[in-house]
């Protein structure tokens, strides 16, 4: 079915182009059936706040087609992105399922189809749908290393332009496509947003993106990277 924003809304998660196992709604047919009649779909334009950091859950969120941003803030105002949502991922569900405040604040990055659970029927699904439990279980422990590969990231790198490069390897691995121009990448994020990311300031990224342009390691036209030389961003890492 069509919906605003050019998204293609699917709402019948058995037909899901996006299912596999890595995924929670890869569920038993009979689970399945359940978790849809819990469900609802909602599609959100960019820039819609989800839920915000301190708020009391509601709920989860299933994110089935776009990105999402998750973010938190200082008391002075500086924020740091934790973590870019793809697709498949369920957003909002250690707050839900220990009843403590969101973490986060989770906004979208560009139109979203969204599939919402509240706590209450969320919770009894899983104390009565042991292979439910299993997936939550799953998705806790992957958000846990994603995390801790985050925390050594930041913390062990020894300069900004390492963590960059890192960043932009993780990309190539993730979404590149390799060319005989180099490695093609996508990226959405503003440089106020990769300053984030990577705990730096938007100055300092914009002086990086320069710096390797001027180096030839990369070109960068509107959205779209071409990686030229991976070898230079590798030893940037120590790799």
């Amino acid at each position: 079915m069509r919906a605003p924003y050019g998204l293609e809304v699917v709402d019948n998660c058995a037909e899901c182009k996006l299912r596999c196992a890595d995924f929670f709604c890869d569920l038993p047919p009979d689970v399945l059936k359940r978790f849809e009649s819990l469900k609802y779909a909602t599609v959100f334009p960019r820039g819609a706040i989800l839920f915000v950091e301190g708020q009391s859950p509601r709920g989860v969120f299933m994110l089935c087609s776009g990105r999402v941003k998750l973010s938190c803030s200082s008391a002075s105002g500086r924020t740091i992105i934790t973590h870019i949502a793809e697709a498949g991922e369920v957003l909002g569900l250690s707050a839900a399922v220990s009843g403590k405040a969101y973490e986060v604040t989770a906004e979208t990055l560009g139109p979203c189809q969204v599939n919402f659970i509240k706590e209450g029927a969320f919770l009894k699904f899983l104390s009565e749908e042991s292979a439910a439990c299993l997936r939550v279980a799953q998705h806790l422990s992957n958000a846990y290393r994603l995390a801790s590969e985050q925390v050594r990231s930041l913390g062990l790198s020894e300069s900004t332009a390492e963590k960059l490069a890192t960043m932009i390897l993780g990309w190539c691995e993730r979404d590149g496509k390799q060319t005989e121009r180099g490695i093609v990448i996508k990226v959405a994020l503003t440089h106020e947003e990769i300053a984030q990311l990577i705990g730096a300031s938007r100055e300092t990224v914009t002086r990086l993106f320069s710096d390797f342009k001027s180096q030839q390691i990369i070109s960068i036209k509107g959205s779209t990277m071409i990686v030229r030389d991976r070898a230079s961003l590798q030893s940037l890492c120590g790799s």
